[in-house]
């Protein structure tokens, strides 16, 4: 499934029914009187919030939306249907903004959570209700109302527990299929990762939803590689776990340029719990390992561990520590 985390859609409400001009006519019944029903009131457009769903791609193919029109009343008073409600499905995280792309409207945080976005028309009145002592046959009758429309934009800000970063290849998709349910691209080259990746890891019975987010090169908070335009899947995690190859050159360099391009793009990202993992140990020997976990770890205020995505009790550790910065 490809991903797409923005997308501009135009939604129309239905319109409401005419109410009836109708008057009654039947065999030695003269001078009936008024009978007509009122309009059917317009379906209105709803959008409601699904788990299972992680991309607004189906809103790429189809980007207008109609409710159904309210029926016309008709004689014996009798009153039109209501149309129809037209739901449509978005991921959890999904923001409903105005045409601007600025003005929000709406935020979906939680499942199953539904918002009327467009109203639906009110159906017109039928004769029926206009008659009174003085006026016995009122001809006057009220057109439904029209629906509203929009052009609106969503927005997708995924939610997760906890966001990967890193630089490309720093084996944070490997880690993410490790510990989670999910199958991302693995490969030994930078940016395989092109899209974030969901995973839920269960560890002590609680579960755990961690993200994979592309990996992060110098710049990328003005848009430099793929960098802003998935910056902003991490602003609602609640911890980051920052990955790191350990066999760089120069790891120290490679954390603080991670963390500068998260600083310069928002200060909440850079102020949230972090957990730094080495990564990639079984690549070198256990004496150069300690050495480098030791240097590094020096007046890091953030909690430092090693792993290797090869080692079960290695990614059980993990899982594990990851249970304090999801509480």
């Amino acid at each position: 499934m490809k991903f797409l985390d923005q997308v501009k859609i135009y939604i129309k409400a239905g319109n409401g029914g005419n109410g009836s001009p109708s008057f009654r006519r039947e065999k030695f019944i003269e001078f009936g009187g008024p009978d007509g029903g009122d309009g059917g009131k317009g379906g209105s457009i709803i959008l409601k919030s699904e788990r299972n769903l992680n991309t607004l791609i189906d809103y790429r193919y189809q980007q207008h939306h109609k409710a159904q029109r309210g029926e016309n009343g008709s004689g014996q008073n009798c009153t039109g249907k209501n149309g129809k409600d037209l739901f449509l499905k978005v991921p959890i995280g999904t923001q409903i903004f105005e045409e601007d792309n600025k003005t929000l409207i709406y935020d979906f945080k939680k499942e199953n959570d539904e918002f009327i976005v467009a109203n639906g028309g009110k159906g017109g009145l039928g004769n029926t209700r206009f008659k009174s002592s003085t006026n016995r046959a009122p001809r006057k009758f009220t057109k439904g109302t029209v629906g509203e429309e929009f052009t609106i934009w969503l927005q997708l800000k995924t939610i997760a527990d906890v966001g990967i970063v890193g630089l490309p290849n720093a084996g944070k998709s490997s880690l993410l299929a490790s510990i989670t349910n999910a199958t991302p691209k693995i490969a030994n080259y930078k940016f395989t990762t092109l899209n974030p990746n969901l995973g839920v890891a269960n560890y002590d019975n609680k579960e755990i939803t961690i993200a994979d987010i592309p990996g992060l090169i110098e710049g990328a908070h003005k848009g430099t590689g793929l960098g802003i335009k998935f910056l902003k899947h991490i602003e609602r995690c609640k911890s980051l776990l920052h990955l790191i190859d350990i066999t760089n050159n120069d790891i120290e360099k490679s954390y603080q340029q991670v963390k500068k391009e998260l600083n310069r793009y928002s200060k909440k990202l850079s102020n949230k719990k972090e957990l730094i993992v080495l990564n990639k140990i079984d690549l070198l020997d256990k004496k150069t390992v300690k050495k480098i976990f030791t240097n590094f770890s020096k007046n890091k205020k953030s909690e430092v561990i090693i792993l290797s995505t090869l080692e079960k009790s290695s990614v059980s550790k993990a899982k594990a520590k990851l249970l304090k910065y999801v509480s």
